[in-house]
């Protein structure tokens, strides 16, 4: 039997053990799939974050690689929301505006051809943003996508999991190389996101931090993003509509900072001012796990199989089916017949 481990109970590490566990069981082999972690939903930094789908915070990452991760997503995303388990999944099809403040270049995303209905803004269309703006927006992209909450996602993938035979363990692993060599797994797979800038000491690694305040305000149906370095965001979830943010790199803090509540309040009621009246529900802050460029790679540590999978920047949700998919096909490529 072959047994495998995945460090890491954020949506990557999830969804890597349910494509390895589902591929093996629906090939009738035997396999034993582990999912540890000190942290699970909805103490991870995913639950708290809003799930709208968008590739966000990659650094240098291969553009043609975030193309396919994020396609892959967005068509399992469709799957579920075609679905009888999109409420329970948190999954919702939503409108987007994307707007820029930029005079020397439009809204031109790569992924816009996987997105539905993707149409630049009119002078018209911008001219009701831009009402009471001294900085105006010039271009703006207007698509169709999904939000996936993780607070909701993360248990679905998770019952998902457990109900074709995986295994959860809360543990915390602070040595790697000991675990690897140590353990009676044949395969780990590590998707401790920011985590591995300890456990592996990756200097790569750094935090983003996010903070976001929560409102209820169930009159907003559409997502609104401006997307200039010091802008604002606004994206609705099923109970409330979350308020953002910031994307401060290398700040640990993890305290909500009112200084950052002033400027994601402020600036949000500017877009959309009917937000003065929305009932406040809580502030947030997690820190996103950036890196140069994400990692995604298979290493041999002697008879035994290494895959990492972490660095995935403001993108968990976005990448994280595709991505589980190539940690799937490196774990195939690797060969391990022996365990089978």
């Amino acid at each position: 039997m072959l047994k495998v481990a995945v460090i890491g109970a954020g949506v990557n590490g999830v969804s890597s053990a349910i494509k390895i566990l589902e591929h093996y069981q629906n090939a009738k082999r035997n396999v034993q799939v582990t999912i540890i972690s000190d942290e699970f939903t909805p103490n991870t930094t995913g639950d708290g974050s809003a799930g709208l789908w968008g590739p966000f915070l990659l650094g240098g990452t291969d553009e043609k690689k975030v193309y396919k991760w994020s396609k892959d997503v967005h068509l399992f995303l469709e799957q579920i929301w075609l679905s009888e388990d999109a409420g329970e999944a948190g999954v919702c099809l939503i409108p987007c505006v994307r707007l820029s403040t930029n005079p020397n270049a439009a809204v031109g995303d790569f992924w816009r051809d996987i997105v539905y209905g993707a149409m630049d803004l009119t002078p018209a269309q911008l001219e009701v943003y831009n009402r009471n703006r001294d900085v105006k927006f010039t271009s703006g992209l207007s698509f169709v996508t999904y939000t996936s909450e993780p607070i909701k996602l993360l248990p679905y993938l998770m019952k998902r999991f457990v109900r074709r035979g995986g295994i959860v363990l809360q543990q915390r692993i602070t040595n790697l190389e000991g675990f690897v060599k140590d353990s009676a797994y044949d395969v780990i797979v590590n998707c401790t996101g920011l985590g591995s800038r300890q456990l592996l000491n990756d200097e790569q690694m750094y935090s983003v931090r996010g903070q976001v305040c929560r409102v209820k305000a169930n009159w907003v149906y559409e997502v609104l993003l401006d997307e200039s370095d010091d802008g604002n965001y606004i994206i609705p979830n099923t109970e409330s509509v979350v308020l953002g943010g910031t994307h401060q790199e290398k700040d640990y803090n993890l305290k909500v900072c009112p200084k950052d509540k002033s400027f994601i309040v402020d600036g949000c009621r500017r877009l959309l001012p009917g937000l003065n009246h929305a009932q406040h529900l809580f502030d947030w802050v997690g820190l996103r796990p950036g890196r140069e460029q994400l990692r995604l790679e298979a290493v041999k540590c002697g008879s035994k199989l290494l895959i990492h999978n972490y660095g995935h920047g403001g993108s968990g949700v976005t990448l994280a089916w595709g991505c589980a998919e190539d940690v799937l096909q490196l774990l195939l490529a690797a060969k391990l017949t022996a365990k089978l």
